[in-house]
């Protein structure tokens, strides 16, 4: 299985330096990639440059940036800076992310297909050819930089509504997930994405799904604990209208729990329905938070090895 972790956690009491070291331990895991958000922490293309420096190997992902406050012109320069001092390893994603936080920044939120559709193109050229000439609805930009070591990156767009799957089949390299079930990517994310790449003349999209995942022999205590951590999400249309195709009330009982045999199934029945990759978000469920961490971290490593 190709196996992520969905990190960007820095622990109580750890400097900001620690998470380098996190990525450099995950690489020596096996794991196939590290993810971390933009959020409201560190800025997280800067953090994968640094740790680009100290891994040769593991692919480094975004998920995701959010597109509206940044133009795509310096996205595409960040990121093509960062591609080159990981090796060529970066995996951008990118989103509309969700009106209330895009809107309390004094944007607007406004035609999230189609601004997703335009940004990608845009940074698809930057990031390709290092130069590019646009003229849309919502972008009308012309430029270039000449970044030394640049290489092409990958583009990944948190796409979960038909007309954002359909833009990130034709633009884009693919999808990454949150909040999203196998039967929902089974028959809705893998094909609608899929059809949009293949009428686009473009390779098979990468379909990421990113899960919480806790071993744990508990299951009603693992998933009444995901439903406390991730109650928030639950809260927000883009994740609550995947969460309703699902038939799942709160947002947490979208987690992968159970012991080693129940989890292992449950994320093969992702790869079945569609992923391409899974990146693991990981969290602890009973009195002991170390070992929960790493009795489901070993299952992941020996999947990821496997």
């Amino acid at each position: 299985m190709r196996i992520g972790i969905y990190g960007g956690n820095v622990r109580r009491g750890k400097p900001l330096a620690s998470l380098v070291d996190e990525v450099v331990e995950k690489e020596e895991q096996g794991f196939s990639s590290y993810w971390t958000p933009q959020v409201g922490t560190f800025d997280a293309l800067t953090m994968l440059a640094l740790a680009g420096q100290q891994t040769s190997r593991i692919e480094l992902g975004t998920a995701v940036v959010p597109s509206y406050p940044r133009h795509p012109s310096a996205l595409a320069q960040q990121a093509a800076t960062v591609n080159a001092l990981c090796g060529g390893r970066l995996v951008l994603g990118v989103g509309p992310s969700h009106a209330p936080g895009i809107e309390a920044l004094g944007l607007a939120y406004d035609r999230p297909a189609l601004h997703m559709r335009e940004y990608v193109t845009v940074l698809k050229a930057l990031g390709n050819d290092g130069r590019v000439d646009f003229q849309g609805e919502t972008y009308q930009v012309r430029t270039g930089f000449a970044c030394p070591d640049a290489a092409p990156f990958k583009v990944v767009v948190s796409a979960l509504a038909p007309l954002m799957l359909k833009a990130a089949g034709e633009v884009a390299d693919g999808t990454v997930t949150w909040m999203v079930g196998k039967n929902t990517i089974a028959n809705h994310t893998a094909p609608r994405i899929t059809k949009a790449a293949s009428g686009a003349g473009r390779e098979s999209p990468s379909v990421i799904a990113a899960l919480p995942v806790c071993v744990h022999d508990d299951k009603a205590q693992a998933t009444a604990r995901a439903v406390q951590i991730f109650a928030g999400y639950g809260q927000l249309p883009n994740y609550r209208r995947q969460l309703d195709a699902e038939g799942i009330d709160q947002a947490g009982e979208i987690a992968v729990v159970g012991n080693e045999d129940e989890v292992t199934a449950e994320l093969q029945a992702y790869f079945d329905a569609g992923a391409t990759e899974v990146i693991a978000s990981v969290y602890p469920a009973g009195d002991d938070s170390r070992g929960s961490f790493a009795r489901t971290t070993a299952l992941l490593q020996g999947l990821a090895n496997g």
